[in-house]
C-alpha cells in the first residue's frame, strides 16, 4: 500500500467486504492482506450479505444510527444488552434501553451464519 492514497472511505458490513473479496479472487490473485482479511472474516458469525445490507439500511433509516455504528452492529451480531452497550460505549449520543431492546428484537428476525 505504499504510495496509495485513500480517495473515499465508507463503512460497510463485513459480509459485504467478504463478498467483494471473494468476487475479486475469482479473476485475480489475492495479496497477503486480502488473504488475511478473508481468513479473518470466515472465522466469525455473520449475517448473509443480503440480510446484512437490509439490517444496515434499517438501522440507519428506522433508528437514525450513523453508518459506522450500523456497520458495527451488523458485524458484531450482538446477542444481548451488554453487547449492545459495548457498541454504543463511545457514541456521543446516548441511546435508551428501550431503543437497544428494539434493535435486538429486530436483529432476532434474521438468521446468522456460524
Amino acid at each position: 500500500m505504499i504510495g496509495k492514497e485513500v480517495i473515499e472511505s465508507e463503512p460497510i458490513p463485513s459480509s459485504k467486504v467478504k463478498e467483494i473479496i471473494e468476487e475479486y479472487s475469482e479473476n485475480n490473485e489475492l495479496n497477503y492482506e486480502q488473504n488475511l482479511t478473508l481468513n479473518h472474516l470466515a472465522r466469525f458469525r455473520r449475517y448473509s450479505p443480503e440480510d446484512a445490507e437490509e439490517i444496515f439500511e434499517k438501522l440507519q433509516d428506522e433508528f437514525g444510527l450513523r453508518p459506522k455504528v450500523a456497520a458495527h452492529i451488523v458485524d458484531f451480531v450482538p446477542l444481548d444488552l451488554a453487547d449492545m452497550r459495548l457498541i454504543f460505549a463511545k457514541e456521543p449520543t446516548k441511546t435508551t434501553k428501550e431503543d437497544l431492546e428494539k434493535i435486538l428484537e429486530m436483529l432476532e428476525q434474521y438468521d446468522y451464519i456460524e
